[in-house]
Formats: C-alpha cells, sequence, structure tokens
C-alpha cells in the first residue's frame, strides 16, 4: 500500500518542480491548468514524518473507505443512497490513495461530460419529447384500466 503511493509521490515531485524543461507530464500540465490538486497522500504532516505512523495511517484509511464503500453496495438492492456512499467510500481513499484519486478525477470528467452532454439543445429537446411520449402512454394504460375495472380503493372508507 504505503510503497506504491510513496513511489508515485516521489515521481511526481520532481516533475513539478521543474516545469521550465518542458518534459513535464502531461497529467501534471492538465492538473495544474485546471486547478486540480497534486497526486499523493494528504495525511497532516507529522503522520508524514513517521513512517510507521503514515503505514497505520494509511491502514486506518483504508480500513473506513472499505466499511464506507461496502456499506454503498449494500444499500444498492436496498433503499439507500448506495452509489453516492459508494463514491464517498472512493473520496476517502483518496485522500491517501494515487489510485482513487485518479478513478475520481476520471468520474468526475465522466459526469462533467455527460452533463454538457444533456444540456446540449438537441439532445434536451429529444428527452423532452420521450418523455412526453412516455408520459402520454402512462395515462392512456391508467386510463383504460379505470375505465374498465373503476377505482377499487384497497381499504374500506364508508365503515
Amino acid at each position: 500500500m504505503n510503497a506504491e503511493s510513496d513511489a508515485r509521490d516521489e515521481a511526481a515531485a520532481p516533475a513539478a518542480r521543474a516545469p521550465a524543461t518542458g518534459d513535464v507530464t502531461p497529467d501534471v500540465t492538465e492538473g495544474a491548468a485546471k486547478g486540480e490538486r497534486e497526486l499523493g497522500s494528504r495525511a497532516p504532516g507529522f503522520i508524514k514524518a513517521s513512517k510507521a505512523l503514515h503505514v497505520s495511517w494509511q491502514v486506518g484509511v483504508f480500513v473506513v473507505g472499505l466499511a464506507v464503500v461496502v456499506a454503498g453496495v449494500i444499500m444498492l438492492p436496498l433503499p439507500g443512497p448506495g452509489w453516492l456512499v459508494i463514491f464517498g467510500g472512493m473520496a476517502i481513499w483518496a485522500t491517501e490513495f494515487v489510485w482513487a484519486q485518479l478513478v475520481l478525477r476520471w468520474t468526475r470528467r465522466k459526469v462533467t461530460e455527460a452533463a454538457q452532454k444533456a444540456l446540449d439543445p438537441k439532445v434536451r429537446r429529444r428527452n423532452i419529447i420521450l418523455t412526453v411520449v412516455g408520459l402520454v402512454i402512462v395515462a392512456v394504460l391508467v386510463g383504460i384500466y379505470v375505465w374498465k375495472f373503476g377505482i377499487m380503493m384497497p381499504w374500506k372508507i364508508h365503515e
């Protein structure tokens, strides 16, 4: 766990310090241009100073994030905000692990693209037309059912 994030932190640090050479990775320039945070651990400095404390911090973050993600997965078939809780667990992991930060960046980029696509006038018009057609079909079916069978309440109001 720790070796991967430390190795990436050490590899990203020289690239972030030397933008004048022109050999900056696309990830670093894109992140700097978009105002995104650096990849790597966001643990307080006194925790990063001690190797044992940092490893135990990472284990704690992993366990808490895992518990939240598992709770989200359990909520998927049950009533509850399953996907929201799963992404919350990923955000917890992203405070410490580079792979989770990259997953969240990718997810944020895809959600932004989908939102921009949904705001396209042609797509909005199509979605509105499909929604209206669907509502008309449902209204006609409910009307036919009520005409044929009437409205039957499941409880007895007159008693």
